[in-house]
């Protein structure tokens, strides 16, 4: 429940610093609609999306598979843009990068934590270990290390699965942008079909397949 709990927050400052970079790029490449929808914000309320912001993270959560979701698409409307395909491409790419940005800032916190005061990672050590309970005498900096390490798994977590080359995800933007036209005309057929192609791939476990290899990365970047 602790690790639901920290997961759900984190996970919903994880998503509104992703939408808002989507809506703050496509501002700066012309595009006003996002910012006049009241999208390029910080306030979490303005990105929420009752399923995949809340119902699915907590189901995630509580079978204790890897949590991740999403948020209301930001709007883009490309006849603002000047080069549609070039720019929808940096749109896209614009979320995933700010969550990047967020993952390696807590990441490089975490081990300047560990070279200061190792025990941090030792109370971090025993809170995976025990299963997401709290060690008693939890000292600030320990619990500090902890809501990091999320911080880290989720932003991860998040790029992970929205650079999926599949409609409605990010990837297929950056994947749409780098195509030919004629190859990105053919691959654009798929977008009617893209959400059940994805629900499928979250089913079948496929998620999985993507973010433990990145997980082992990041526990071995961090305890060794």
């Amino acid at each position: 429940m602790i690790t639901t709990v920290i997961s759900l927050f984190i996970l919903l400052f994880a998503i509104t610093i992703h939408e808002a970079a989507h809506g703050w790029a496509a501002s700066r490449l012309g595009d006003p609609t996002a910012r006049l929808a009241g999208r390029v914000t910080m306030n979490p309320l303005a990105h929420i999306d009752p399923f995949g912001t809340i119902i699915l993270p907590i189901l995630l959560g509580i079978i204790g598979a890897p949590v991740f979701g999403w948020a209301k698409p930001v709007p883009v409307n490309p006849l603002f843009l000047r080069h549609p395909r070039k720019d929808g491409f940096w749109i896209s790419l614009a979320g995933p990068a700010a969550n990047i940005l967020a993952a390696t800032g807590a990441l490089i916190i975490i081990l300047i934590l560990k070279l200061i005061s190792p025990v941090t990672t030792t109370a971090l050590y025993n809170f995976l270990t025990s299963r997401g309970s709290l060690p008693a005498g939890l000292q600030p900096l320990q619990g500090l290390i902890i809501i990091l390490f999320y911080m880290v798994l989720i932003n991860t977590y998040l790029v992970a699965f929205n650079m999926i080359p599949m409609y409605p995800l990010d990837g297929s933007g950056v994947l749409e942008g780098l195509l030919p036209e004629r190859l990105a005309m053919m691959y654009s057929r798929l977008r009617p079909f893209g959400f059940l192609i994805v629900i499928i791939l979250i089913s079948v476990g496929f998620l999985e397949v993507i973010v433990r290899p990145l997980q082992y990365l990041i526990l071995a970047i961090i305890f060794f």
